[in-house]
């Protein structure tokens, strides 16, 4: 050790735990692979702009928060980003180490950036002094321990069910050999005379390390940092406990766990005290943005600002719609309905489509046929207030969890270390049939509809009207209803995938639309629903049926379920189903350009290849959330970047509605946009990794090859098509049509939603008649937009 051991003063450690409780917050959440949730990964820097959250992450992680320089000089090069975007984004800039001018910043913009560089851990230093690569050892023993004891029902054995993770982990290294065998002599003993809490093992580490308060900080942030997606995953879990109210200490445990290595290779190699002291000073300097890192901010504005030039020679003004529609199709607003939308829209005059949130506004915990579990099929953001159920009746229910424990059954036979050889030996010929079969994606196709869901307990006759109503308000849908109403949700068909809940509905928590819809289907249709709307000051028109439908987003085929019998309207849903044949195979043509290899007649046989990388994009090219009538947007051509919103805030007397956009689908969208981004900017930290070398673990997530760090984020199949990126990382554009006054109050209120626009992590654009007429800028502030020339700052 190199430095004198005194107790830590009471105050000294009450700063050194905000620290620790700091670096944790800044550490974003990994949701599980049975419901992927995208995350923004800047999380916990959302409170600073992106040339000081850059900072922040090249000193912890190594990475740039911006597309390469030389990319966004390129795009100038070519013009596509003009003189006029480059100078607004340098007058919107608050760095006070920006250039000088756009001459200045036009010449220095030619200069290669400086890669970023990590301050490094002592396991860095240590590896250069010795030439044993200590954070590759860490990696794999951390990552053994940390699969076995986060695993959710893949392994067979998990350590110490029911500790804390740092207990739990004191256990296994003490008996964990790895380190010693690496050459860390005493390893198991240090571990073992390590303070039997986390809390303790954090101070003595600070003391031990030399950590100051004003070092400490980001000196935590850079070792949860290092030990990849595991402390995402942790955060997670006190993502999930908040929203009940409870706080869970998992994080703070990998922290100490982290530090305890630190302490052993110090004391193994002492001969790197004074570069770690070096560092320490480092980590204990002002949190300041370079005038390169100011520079690139710019830059990443202004090819934002390049894109809603593009938006507003687009929105010339609403279309104008009479009469009574043909159909009405309320779709998710994801991005990928815009193509199937827009195709639908072309069958016809009387077709009009709506977006809204694929959850439909029902926040249900939902129990599965087969199981006592409940899943959340609502924004991650919320509480359930509902359970629903597809159990049947005793003897159809206890049939079904039969057959589900012999599958689990089966597949713990299948995998498991000895048995796996007697199932090869009995099952070998027949199984590889199965495997030639969907190597040749002959597989089964098709997503299998569940049984009819229903609300557990029912609802009162009041509580469903009121229900309905509140959600047809939130979808604009109070007057004009068509003869055939479709509530289309949707999901992904996609083979062997560890991350096919992640091409599910983020607002449904990675599940599917499916119980969603039928289930406000089923609500809307309900006699005592429609008798007590007119109370309500809501009526729906006696020929109205609402049908709920999935949306295939691999294959664009729309499953309806027909749960409501309706004689009278079965030429309607004919028809309905003739346009949505039509609509796919004109979205498949579409789609099938970006997608590698594929054409529109292909798609459906990639849905059943286990081979296949690239089922779909995903919502790669997500670049814009608008929150309007239908009329602002149909007929124009937005690519499928673009979340739509349908929302007439005329209808919207006291604004609820708009709060709830601003405060929900916004937010998720933004989480959405910033995970794309975050793992096109930063792939080693945000990305997902390789998905040729993926392996699932624990049921949590995946690794690279055998072992190691867990990868969150997007996976690089996700965002490049092996030539090109098939994403262009741009913080969201939101264009909602709105006073501008009104969204001023909303934002006022609500200071985590705030920070987003303030600190540039979303850009705010209010239109007026279908055109943008203002640009938000921090501080509750406007300004005004010229229609014919390009967005001022």
């Amino acid at each position: 050790m190199f430095l004198k051991h005194t107790p830590i003063a009471p105050s000294v450690a009450a700063t050194l735990l905000q620290s620790a409780e700091a670096a944790a917050r800044a550490i974003p959440p990994a949701f599980p692979l049975d419901a992927t949730v995208a995350v923004n990964p800047f999380l916990g820097q959302t409170h600073e702009d992106l040339a000081q959250a850059s900072a922040r992450l090249a000193r912890v992680a190594g990475v740039a928060l911006t597309q390469p320089r030389a990319d966004l000089a390129a795009r100038v090069a070519a013009e596509e980003v003009t003189d006029d975007d480059l100078a607004a984004a340098l007058i919107a800039s608050p760095s006070p180490v920006k250039p000088r001018d756009l001459a200045w910043l036009k010449t220095r913009m030619a200069t290669p950036a400086l890669q970023p560089q990590a301050l490094p851990t002592l396991a860095d230093l240590v590896a250069k002094a010795t030439g044993t690569d200590w954070p590759a050892v860490i990696d794999r023993s951390f990552g053994l321990w940390a699969a076995g004891y986060f695993d959710r029902g893949q392994a067979l054995w998990t350590p110490r069910p029911g500790h804390s993770a740092y207990a739990a982990w004191r256990e296994w290294a003490t008996h964990d050999l790895t380190p010693e065998i690496a050459g860390l002599t005493g390893f198991c003993a240090h571990v073992a005379t390590a303070p039997d809490s986390a809390e303790r093992a954090i101070l003595r580490a600070a003391d031990r390390l030399g950590l100051t308060a004003h070092a400490a900080e980001t000196a935590f942030h850079r070792l949860l940092i290092d030990l990849g997606g595991w402390p995402m995953h942790a955060r997670w879990l006190l993502w999930q406990v908040e929203l009940t109210g409870e706080t869970d200490a998992t994080l703070t445990d990998l922290l100490a766990i982290r530090l305890v290595w630190e302490e052993a290779l110090l004391a193994h190699a002492p001969q790197v005290a004074a570069d770690w002291q070096a560092t320490v000073t480092a980590h204990a300097a002002p949190l300041l943005p370079t005038p390169d890192q100011a520079l690139d901010a710019v830059l990443q504005d202004a090819a934002e600002r390049a894109h809603q030039r593009r938006l507003a020679a687009l929105l010339t003004g609403p279309a104008a719609r009479s009469g009574r529609p043909a159909l009405q199709a309320a779709f998710c607003i994801d991005v990928r309905s815009e193509v199937l939308r827009r195709a639908l829209e072309a069958q016809g005059q009387g077709i009009e489509t709506l977006g809204f949130a694929g959850f439909f506004g029902l926040p249900v915990a939902h129990r599965p046929a087969g199981t006592d579990q409940a899943q959340a099929h609502l924004p991650a953001l919320l509480n359930p207030a509902l359970t629903s159920t597809s159990h049947g009746d005793a003897a159809t229910e206890a049939a079904t969890r039969i057959k589900a424990r012999a599958k689990r059954a089966w597949g713990r036979f299948r995998q498991a270390a000895v048995s796996s050889f007697a199932f090869v030996e009995a099952a070998g010929p027949a199984y590889g049939g199965k495997l030639v079969r969907d190597a040749l994606g002959l597989g089964a196709g098709g997503m299998t509809p569940g049984p009819l869901p229903q609300i557990e307990g029912g609802l009162t006759a009041e509580a469903k009207a009121q229900t309905a109503a509140a959600v047809l308000r939130a979808m604009s849908l109070t007057t004009g209803h068509a003869r055939l109403v479709l509530l289309i949700g949707h999901g992904a068909q996609v083979t062997n995938n560890p991350h096919e809940s992640a091409y599910h509905c983020g607002a449904c928590s990675g599940q599917t639309g499916e119980v969603s819809s039928r289930l406000l289907a089923a609500l809307l249709n309900d006699p005592e629903t429609r008798a007590g709307l007119p109370a309500l000051g809501l009526t729906l028109p006696p020929d109205t049926l609402f049908v709920a439908g999935l949306h295939d987003t691999v294959t664009d085929h729309v499953t309806l379920y027909r749960d409501t019998p309706a004689p009278d309207h079965s030429a309607d849903l004919v028809q309905a189903e003739v346009w949505l044949t039509a609509a796919a195979a004109l979205s498949r043509a579409e789609r099938a350009l970006r997608l590698p290899g594929a054409t529109g007649d292909s798609l459906a046989r990639r849905a059943t290849d286990w081979a296949e990388v690239r089922p779909e994009w995903g919502l790669a090219g997500c670049a814009a959330f608008i929150a309007a009538p239908r009329g602002v947007t149909a007929g124009r051509d937005l690519q499928g970047r673009a979340f739509l919103h349908s929302y007439d805030w005329r209808q919207d007397q006291d604004f609820a509605t708009l709060e709830l956009i601003l405060t929900a689908p916004v937010v998720v969208a933004s989480w959405i946009s910033l995970q794309y981004y975050g793992s096109s900017v930063a792939p080693q930290v945000f990305g997902g990794g390789n998905k040729l070398i993926h392996n699932v673990v624990g049921g949590i997530g995946v690794v690279e090859g055998n072992g190691g760090r867990l990868r969150p984020g997007l996976p690089v199949q996700t965002l490049h098509d092996g030539q090109a990126p098939a994403h262009d990382p741009l913080r969201l554009s939101v264009l909602v049509e709105a006073p501008a006054e009104a969204m001023t109050a909303i934002l006022r209120k609500h200071d985590g939603v705030r920070q987003l626009f303030d600190n540039g992590w979303l850009h705010l654009l209010a239109l007026e008649n279908g055109q943008i007429a203002a640009r938000y800028r921090p501080g509750l502030a406007w300004d005004s937009t010229d229609r014919s020339a390009p967005l001022a700052a």
